[in-house]
């Protein structure tokens, strides 16, 4: 991390990383705790946590393991009402991909509901224990989104997999426009950022038996980079020196590979208004009265 680091490291103080047990999230967990973070991995799969906090650098015992389910906002309140310390940095990391339509235990369509809705509420219930910085990862396919705000859950549309995990990623620049924004006016501190990967190799491409694979399945084993580089971004995001709300993402083959940088984004992400608006949807989307 030394060589893309132009900021300060977590040390001694605690991180929280969504989805932390395999690709981009195990990466970036070895490397803040190789900081000297003490990191909490917030995962669906509890025994692959312990797994993977034993072997993290540091101290046994330092590094811990909760459970949280993106897809079920109720284990959403529960971690975040179980988190009694300051929260230095908050990666939201954990995303899933789809290309049937399924929806999360609140009605949901998957992609959004966990890639979006989840991290909102998570980030929101955390706020008053972050003291630095959330850093929520996105991806480029925000430029192939058609956010549709009247039918967020894809129940009036013809379903389209890979426009909803666009539209998830589009989602996760809004909210970072937005979060960066309220925090800035409020006075605080804290700050957002995005990051963006690239192509890498990680189990979110990986599809069940007999499905057919599409375009990017074919290109990852080609082309993909290993997770560690992948996490590249994320870490120069949770480090750095950098201005609130801006997205990093890797330096070479079109912000696809290789190291980490400062990237655009597309003009509907940098829309003030759509971001104020999904802000306000995603309120009422992830209100208890709202859930089954």
């Amino acid at each position: 991390m030394d060589d893309i680091r132009t900021g300060r490291a977590p040390t001694d103080e605690t991180v929280i990383i969504t989805g932390g047990t395999s690709g981009i999230g195990r990466a970036t967990a070895v490397a803040l705790a190789e900081s000297g973070a003490r990191v909490i991995l917030a995962v669906r799969n509890e025994e692959k946590g312990r797994a993977v906090a034993s072997e993290l650098p540091g101290t046994r015992g330092t590094h811990r393991v909760r459970h949280l389910d993106l897809a079920r906002l109720e284990t959403v309140e529960a971690f975040a009402g179980g988190v009694d310390e300051p929260v230095a940095i908050l990666v939201n990391n954990a995303g899933v991909e789809s290309k049937d339509l399924q929806r999360t235990a609140d009605g949901h369509e998957l992609q959004f509901g966990t890639n979006h809705l989840g991290h909102f509420l998570l980030t929101t219930l955390l706020l008053p224990r972050i003291t630095d910085r959330i850093v929520t990862v996105a991806s480029q396919a925000e430029r192939m989104a058609r956010l549709d705000l009247t039918d967020l859950d894809w129940y009036r549309r013809t379903y389209n997999g890979g426009r909803a995990y666009a539209d998830s990623k589009l989602a996760n620049l809004l909210f970072t426009s937005e979060l960066d924004r309220r925090l800035l006016a409020s006075g605080s501190h804290v700050r957002a950022f995005a990051a963006h990967p690239g192509l890498v190799k990680t189990a979110i491409y990986q599809r069940p038996a007999g499905q057919r694979p599409n375009l990017w399945d074919r290109l990852v084993p080609i082309l993909g980079q290993e997770p560690e580089d992948g996490a590249l971004p994320s870490l120069l995001a949770a480090t750095a020196d950098l201005r609130g709300g801006t997205f990093v993402g890797p330096q070479r083959m079109m912000h696809m590979r290789g190291g980490a940088e400062v990237i655009g984004r597309s003009k509907q992400a940098q829309d003030p208004e759509t971001a104020a608006r999904l802000w306000s949807i995603s309120e009422q989307m992830t209100a208890v009265d709202a859930r089954p």
